[in-house]
C-alpha cells in the first residue's frame, strides 16, 4: 500500500463512520442480468471481512446507493450492516441525516465513491476515497485513492488503512 501523506493519515485516525457506495465500490460495477430478467451483483469476500473488522473495532458502516438492488441489502444484512440506504437521490442529505442520528460530524466520515453521484459528498466529508478504477473526477477529488479496484479488495484496503491508523 502506498503511504498516505501525514494529513491523510490524520484523517484516517478521525474516522468514526465508513460510508460506501455499492456499485463500483462494494461490487465490480457490473450488472448481471439472467435470461428471466433478474439482476445480481458480485461482491468480494475479503471486503466483507474488512468491514466486519472495522465494525468490531467500534466504527459504524453505511451503504448509500442510488441503485435499488436487493442483493446489496442481503449482503449488508449478512455482514451486520444496519445503515443501508438504497435508491438515494441526494447522498449528501442522506449522509447528513445519518450523522445527526449517530451523533457524528461529517468530518468524522470517510466516504468511498466511484462515480458522479458520489462527488456531491466529496467536499463535505473528512476523507473522500476513490477506488483505483473510479472516474477521473473522483480520483482528483479523493484524499486517498486505493490501489485495488472496486469489487476486488478496494474496501478491504480502506478498512485495513483505517485500522492501521487507529491502533
Amino acid at each position: 500500500m502506498p503511504e498516505p501523506s501525514p494529513e491523510v493519515r490524520e484523517k484516517f485516525k478521525r474516522v468514526r463512520l465508513l460510508a460506501l457506495d455499492s456499485d463500483g465500490v462494494l461490487t465490480d460495477g457490473g450488472v448481471y442480468i439472467t435470461d428471466d430478467g433478474r439482476e445480481f451483483r458480485r461482491f468480494d469476500i475479503k471486503d466483507g471481512l474488512g468491514l466486519k473488522r472495522v465494525m468490531r473495532a467500534g466504527l459504524d458502516v453505511a451503504i448509500i446507493s442510488s441503485a435499488s438492488c436487493e442483493a446489496v441489502r442481503v449482503r449488508a444484512a449478512r455482514l451486520g450492516i444496519e445503515n443501508v440506504f438504497l435508491g438515494v437521490e441526494d447522498k449528501l442529505i442522506c449522509l447528513q441525516q445519518l450523522c445527526v442520528r449517530l451523533d457524528l460530524t461529517l468530518e468524522q466520515v470517510a466516504y468511498m465513491g466511484d462515480d458522479l453521484p458520489d462527488l456531491m459528498v466529496s467536499q463535505a466529508v473528512g476523507l473522500f476515497i476513490a477506488p483505483a478504477n473510479a472516474i477521473t473526477e473522483n480520483c482528483m477529488a479523493a484524499g486517498y485513492t486505493t490501489r485495488a479496484i472496486g469489487g476486488y479488495g478496494a474496501v478491504r484496503e480502506v478498512c485495513e488503512r483505517i485500522l492501521l491508523h487507529q491502533l
